[in-house]
C-alpha cells in the first residue's frame, strides 16, 4: 500500500517551466483552493450544458514548448475543435486559461505567464485576485491581450470565449 502512495506522491509534481527556469511552487492554500473550486464548477457546469469541450484544474501540465515553457494554470478551458491537444497532458494551446494571484506569484501571473499565454495565442485568460475580489478577462486580438472585462462585487464577468457566460464575481469570493 504504501508503495502505491509513494508511487503517487512521485507523479504530483507541481514544478514547471517558465522561459526555460524550473520553478516550484507550495501548494495553494484553502483560500484559493474554494475559489478555484467554485469557478471550475460553475465553468463546468456551463461548458457541459453548452458541449463546448472540457474544464481541466490544476495541477495538469500545459506543455506550450518542450523544455521551455510547461506550466500549470489553475484552471483550463480546451474546445471541441482543440480537443486534438489533449495527451498525456495538454500538448499545446489551450482555447482559455486561469490563474488565482496569491502574494508569492502575483509577478509570476500578472506579468510572467500573462506574456507566455500571449506569445503562444491562448485566445481567452483570466487573472483571480482573491485579496481585491476581482477577476480580470483579457482577449487576444492581433495586438496582444486586451482588457476584455473586469469585476468586482456584484458586477457581472463576461466572458468573450464563453459567449454568454455572465455570473457576479462575488459568488466566487463567498
Amino acid at each position: 500500500m504504501l508503495g502505491n502512495a509513494q508511487t503517487a506522491l512521485q507523479e504530483w509534481d507541481l514544478t514547471q517551466i517558465i522561459n526555460g527556469k524550473e520553478i516550484t511552487s507550495p501548494s495553494p492554500k484553502i483560500y484559493h483552493q474554494k475559489i478555484s473550486r467554485k469557478l471550475q464548477r460553475l465553468l463546468e457546469q456551463y461548458v457541459e450544458k453548452h458541449d463546448l469541450g472540457e474544464i481541466y484544474n490544476a495541477p495538469l501540465d500545459v506543455i506550450l514548448e518542450e523544455n521551455v515553457n510547461r506550466l500549470q494554470p489553475d484552471l483550463i478551458f480546451v474546445s471541441h475543435a482543440n480537443r486534438d491537444i489533449i495527451q498525456d497532458w495538454l500538448r499545446g494551446v489551450p482555447d482559455l486559461l486561469v490563474e488565482i494571484v496569491s502574494k508569492s506569484t502575483f509577478q509570476l501571473d500578472t506579468k510572467e505567464k500573462k506574456e507566455i499565454y500571449e506569445k503562444y495565442g491562448v485566445k481567452e485568460y483570466w487573472i483571480v485576485f482573491p485579496e481585491f475580489k476581482k477577476i480580470e478577462v483579457y482577449q487576444l486580438t492581433k495586438n496582444g491581450y486586451i482588457l476584455f472585462n473586469a469585476a468586482t462585487g456584484t458586477e457581472n464577468l463576461k466572458s468573450n470565449m464563453l459567449a454568454g457566460l455572465t455570473f457576479p464575481a462575488s459568488i466566487i469570493f463567498e
